[in-house]
């Protein structure tokens, strides 16, 4: 098959996306496709491109693994010959259309808020993972955590503040200030102190003009990869310093992750029926990842649902495949597979 694996953009996750991409071309070409990597922002400056799949170029040549900081945003603008007006780089378009299927290695912004898929659904691309609406709902964790109240799935009480506003709720320490809509831990920070409430605004603040101030859980820290709405084993994530932050995700040796997890049947049954019940009430299709914390008391929480999960050396749904078998290449072919499908 002919297959563009898109990567890169202008994300704050651009790195991850980027490594992600890399693994996933070099084992689709280990599996025997006419693969292609794109940087959806950068694409590709050639006049003729009818050839594409054809060549035996490297594409993930110079693609290392993710850094410890996220990636200067403002620098790979400037990279763009032609302003960047468009998020779609030169010849991105072109070359996907003629493609079989365009594997998704996009993390963030765009490539995860359902923009990349609204776009393909209108030039008639195929493509890996779930749709515009449901990655929409899923992006925004402020109105996915509206729909978990709603179906009665547990999640941390949270409020919003918007940049500029002053929250009339008085703030309990500690507490958990994220980005409304974004991914990686980029903008997430832990606080136990007032001062440091208003210094974690204004960091997150950075990256997006709408916050959560989440309760603080306290305990345990877990993620179940959904394939197809079937839950894969759970796995137990536990940073050796600090929270599972941007560094400790995609650091290796950073954190000891466990898979399966060590927990009691009963506490197992429940994270994957709940991780299939947000997978249904997201509207999430093919595959996706939610995560979740665990009190001292044993309590079950829901933080969020991801669209398109990490593929990187560290990642945690290649894990969970490998538990029940599933080699890497082989879960990339499983989601080209149910991709191709029509729903």
């Amino acid at each position: 098959m002919k297959i563009v694996v898109l990567g890169g953009g202008i994300s704050t996750e651009r790195d991850v996306s980027l490594t992600s991409s890399r693994m996933i071309y070099q084992a689709l070409k280990k599996l025997g496709h006419q693969a292609i990597l794109l940087d959806v922002y950068l694409g590709l400056e050639e006049e003729d491109v009818s050839g594409v799949f054809e060549s035996d170029r490297d594409w993930a040549e110079g693609i290392g693994n993710v850094a410890v900081i996220n990636p200067d945003v403002s620098a790979i603008k400037a990279m763009r010959k032609d302003g960047g007006k468009s998020f779609f780089g030169p010849n991105v378009i072109k070359i996907c259309q003629m493609a079989d299927i365009v594997f998704l290695g996009l993390h963030g912004e765009n490539g995860e808020n359902g923009k990349v898929q609204a776009a393909f659904d209108l030039f008639g691309i195929r493509y890996t993972g779930t749709d515009y609406v449901s990655s929409a709902l899923a992006m925004d964790k402020k109105l996915a955590k509206e729909l978990f109240f709603y179906h009665n799935i547990p999640t941390p009480k949270s409020i919003s503040v918007r940049k500029g506003e002053k929250t009339e709720h008085e703030i309990q320490v500690p507490c958990v200030v994220k980005v409304c809509s974004g991914g990686s831990s980029v903008g997430v920070v832990i606080v136990n102190t007032k001062e440091e409430y208003e210094q974690a605004l204004e960091e997150a603040f950075r990256y997006d003009d709408e916050v959560l101030v989440e309760q603080y859980i306290k305990g345990r820290e877990f993620t179940c990869g959904v394939i197809e709405g079937k839950a894969l084993p759970i796995v137990e994530i536990a940073p050796k310093e600090g929270f599972y932050d941007y560094k400790n995700k995609y650091q290796a040796g950073s954190t000891v992750e466990t898979c399966p997890a060590h927990l009691e049947e009963d506490k197992t049954k429940e994270i994957q029926r709940i991780s299939e019940k947000v997978f249904e009430v997201l509207r999430l299709k093919k595959y996706a990842r939610m995560d979740f914390m665990m009190s001292e008391e044993g309590e079950i929480y829901c933080l969020e649902a991801n669209t398109l999960p990490g593929m990187t050396p560290t990642s945690l749904i290649p894990q969970e495949a490998a538990a029940v078998g599933m080699s890497f290449e082989q879960l990339c072919q499983k989601i080209v597979d149910i991709s191709m499908d029509a729903d």
